[in-house]
């Protein structure tokens, strides 16, 4: 951050625990570098949060939301931080659902019972869109890290791969999630999630790429759902347990998937950038 001083306002909110500063860009100019962002994220020195959000205009949606990862990474969707912006876009616009633009397309929110709905678009299982580095069959990904193996592969509006496992809370996540994550399958890099289903219920941890551990992800949960209905260990819609809360996943016919879950407003404050 600049010794300029110019303070700039923020609001913080959080789904389910995954935190986002959301700063309007739409009347007053904002351009941030990648020290600018790691420093607002950095939890002893800035701010602190999961990602970092700017709203700004869009020519062919309400808005613009731009994602950025603690460290400093852009990437194009975040469900979370969706259903956060979504919130505030319809509580000040006033309408029945709003339209958000990112880098990985057009996302729709709505209110809904539970909190907020957003329709993540589409589930994409090709290899070459994961993306992999290598063409191979996406329901059984050739991998194997340490005691994790045979993962599901889905983009989301970025990478995921999901782990089924006997028990998600025994996996040394905090070890195993970097290591996948820069593994030379994923040009990339990739989300790592680990998730044990039980009572048709999906119990599941998240490494988001760029940030580490996060109470929930709701591209995550989003991914975890289809794979799971793709090995046919649950149906088209489930309920996503993560360590912040639950999210509501249905896979829909059309193939895009809707997401239902919290969003809050946490605090607002100034920042000097």
């Amino acid at each position: 951050m600049s010794t300029s001083q110019h303070k700039r306002r923020f609001l913080k909110m959080q789904g389910l625990g995954n935190d986002f500063v959301i700063f309007d860009a739409r009347t007053e100019p904002l351009a941030l570098s990648c020290t600018d962002v790691c420093n607002i994220a950095d939890r002893r020195r800035g701010v602190g949060c999961d990602q970092l959000i700017v709203i700004r205009d869009s020519q062919d949606a309400d808005i613009f939301m731009e994602i950025w990862n603690t460290d400093g990474s852009r990437v194009g969707a975040c469900g979370n931080a969706t259903r956060c912006v979504g919130k505030l876009m319809l509580d000040e616009l006033g309408q029945e659902s709003v339209t958000i633009r990112t880098d990985a397309g057009l996302l729709t929110a709505a209110h809904a019972p539970g909190g907020i709905s957003v329709n993540m678009g589409p589930a994409r299982m090709a290899w070459n869109e994961i993306p992999l580095s290598d063409q191979m069959d996406t329901l059984h990904i050739d991998l194997r890290v340490g005691s994790l193996s045979d993962p599901v592969g889905v983009n989301m509006g970025n990478p995921h791969v999901v782990f089924f496992v006997d028990d998600a809370e025994a996996v040394d996540l905090k070890t195993l999630g970097p290591q996948i994550e820069h593994h030379t399958l994923f040009p990339e890099r990739v989300n790592v999630s680990v998730a044990t289903i039980k009572d048709g219920i999906i119990r599941q941890r998240v490494w988001e790429r760029g940030a580490g551990i996060t109470e929930a992800c709701g591209s995550g949960a989003c991914a975890g759902l289809v794979a799971a209905a793709r090995r046919g260990l649950t149906g088209r819609k489930a309920t996503v347990q993560l360590d912040g809360g639950a999210l509501e996943i249905e896979w829909l016919a059309d193939g895009t998937v809707q997401m239902t879950g919290a969003a809050m407003l946490a605090f607002e404050g100034e920042i000097a950038l």
